[in-house]
Formats: C-alpha cells, sequence, structure tokens
C-alpha cells in the first residue's frame, strides 16, 4: 500500500486516484475511497454522488480550480497533479483553493514530489502529500523543519516577517 504525509505523519494512502492511466477503465468504479480527474466529475457528476462513498478530485496544472469552487463540499479530499519535477504551477491552485474559494478540506499535492518540495507544499496550504515512488516519505518529514524563519506571508502564515519585526511572534 502506498503511503502518504498528512498532517506531518506518515500513513497509509486509503484513498485511490483514477485516471491517471489513460487506458484505465472508469466505467466500473472501485468501492470505497476515490479521487477521480475533474473531467471524470464533470461528465458523471451525478452518479459519483450517488455513491454515496468517500469522494475526491484531482486536477492538472491546467485546470482552473474556479470550475469545482460550488461543489467544493462534496469532496473529502482536493488533490493536485504534479506530473513533472519543475511544474509548480500547483503551488498556485493550492493557494487559490485554500485563500480564494475557501476550501478547508484535505488538500493533497501528488506525483513527481520529494523532500525538497514538501515545505513549501505545506506553506500553500497542502495538508497531504503522495511523494514519488523513489522518495522515501519517512525521510522526506524533516523537510518540515528546514527553515526557522519564513519571509514570505502564505497560506500557514499569513504576515510576513517585517510584519513581525519587534514583535514575540518571531520565535
Amino acid at each position: 500500500m502506498k503511503q502518504v504525509i498528512r498532517n506531518r505523519r506518515v500513513e497509509d494512502d486509503r484513498w485511490a486516484t483514477l485516471g491517471l492511466d489513460p487506458e484505465e477503465n472508469l466505467k466500473r468504479l472501485p468501492e470505497g475511497a476515490i479521487i477521480v480527474p475533474l473531467a471524470f466529475w464533470k461528465s458523471q457528476r451525478k452518479s459519483l454522488l450517488e455513491r454515496r462513498q468517500p469522494l475526491g478530485v484531482w486536477l492538472e496544472p491546467g485546470d482552473e480550480p474556479g470550475e469545482i469552487a460550488a461543489d467544493l463540499g462534496h469532496f473529502s479530499i482536493v488533490a493536485v497533479n504534479f506530473p513533472k519535477w519543475g511544474d509548480g504551477r500547483g503551488y498556485s491552485t493550492a493557494t487559490l483553493l485554500r485563500r480564494r474559494y475557501g476550501y478547508r478540506g484535505e488538500l493533497r499535492a501528488f506525483g513527481d514530489l520529494g523532500r525538497d518540495h514538501v515545505f513549501m507544499l505545506a506553506r500553500v496550504g497542502f495538508d497531504s502529500m503522495r511523494l514519488g515512488d523513489r522518495h522515501d516519505p519517512h525521510a522526506a518529514l524533516a523537510a518540515f523543519h528546514d527553515f526557522s524563519l519564513r519571509y514570505q506571508g502564505a497560506v500557514d502564515d499569513a504576515v510576513p516577517l517585517f510584519r513581525k519585526r519587534g514583535n514575540a511572534q518571531l520565535m
């Protein structure tokens, strides 16, 4: 079973992420918690809601998060795919979901991710991460402590460092 970092702990992944393989047959869905691609959600919304099982949707880097804004209440999880190591568009997607659309549920990053991404993924609002197969999630936990101060404001702390100057918040 794959493992994820969730709320800064490693645990088994209970979610089946569907539609990653273009040849995958999505006509017969597995039982249990599933995460489906945005296009599948849009075409099968009614039947997915009738399943009455934990449901999530995943977005590609070019997908507009506003397309699911009205439906966020239906999802136990929203996932964002990072298909290539250097593609950072998912960071913006997370920020929009948290700040503009007010999503408070589980937000997962998955794809070609490693330890180097973990700290910044958390900063923009991801609370769940499934790293690439070649990365050890247990070793990646140390990344949460790589930096003691953060200069910019972000989803996890909106106040930039210069606004905290002379304030006890620096500690």
